[in-house]
């Protein structure tokens, strides 16, 4: 009850101003659960039985790359899979490429909207303030020339409440905003490997010893 008595005074102090920076917190709060629970679910970060899969493709071994692969519960052993199927395939790492960014796609959706959080609420904090601002000058020139300093103080005050809920909106926003991006950016670092690792495999690189034989032969330049 105490929560909400504080929540009830801070609207009724900031107004209009902190009842829309309350609504982009919960809805903050909302994005962010369902971010985690996706992230979760998709197995974001949790990528060792598939890592499995690829050093055996890349070893040569096809036969246990599938075997590790049918019992990976990423959200990209699909992709993997269909690049292990079908490695020869023409335009397949363009196709695949399209697909992996469909993916992170969607593991992204819902970024703009706490990046939206993020920058606007400071902002509204700072228009509520404003409009403090311009209430308590307006009560003191109402009063005349018996002005309690007193006034000005209560009005500064009350008008920089909104300026503090848009701070306690924003901060947190995007720090959680970094560390969505963060790990997507790692999950795509992943996939262009995993898709590279199966596409191109270390027996289709040149060796060291061909590389230098090459470069050593006469008239090659």
């Amino acid at each position: 009850m105490n929560i909400f008595n504080a929540l009830g005074q801070i609207l009724a102090l900031g107004g209009p101003v902190v009842a829309i920076l309350l609504v982009m917190s919960i809805l903050t709060v909302a994005v962010s659960i369902y971010k985690l629970w996706q992230f979760a679910a998709c197995g974001v970060g949790r990528h060792r039985v598939l890592s499995q899969a690829l050093a055996a493709w890349d070893a040569g071994d096809h036969d246990t790359a599938r075997e590790r692969l049918a019992a990976s519960s990423s959200y990209l052993a699909p992709i993997v899979g269909a690049a292990m199927n079908a490695p020869d395939t023409a335009g397949l790492d363009e196709r695949l490429d399209a697909e992996a960014g469909l993916a992170l796609a969607g593991l992204e959706r819902g970024f703009r909207l706490l990046d939206t959080v993020a920058q606007l609420a400071p902002l509204l904090g700072l228009f509520g303030t404003v409009l403090g601002m311009i209430e308590a000058f307006q009560s003191l020139q109402t009063a005349g020339a018996g002005v309690d300093p007193s006034l000005l103080a209560g009005g500064i005050w009350v008008a920089l409440v909104t300026t503090a809920v848009g701070l306690a909106v924003a901060m947190p926003t995007s720090m959680v905003l970094s560390w969505f991006e963060s790990r997507t950016a790692r999950e795509r670092v992943f996939a262009d490997k995993a898709l590279r690792t199966i596409l191109v495999p270390t027996q289709a690189l040149p060796t060291a010893a061909t590389s230098t034989a090459f470069v050593a032969a006469p008239g090659h330049a």
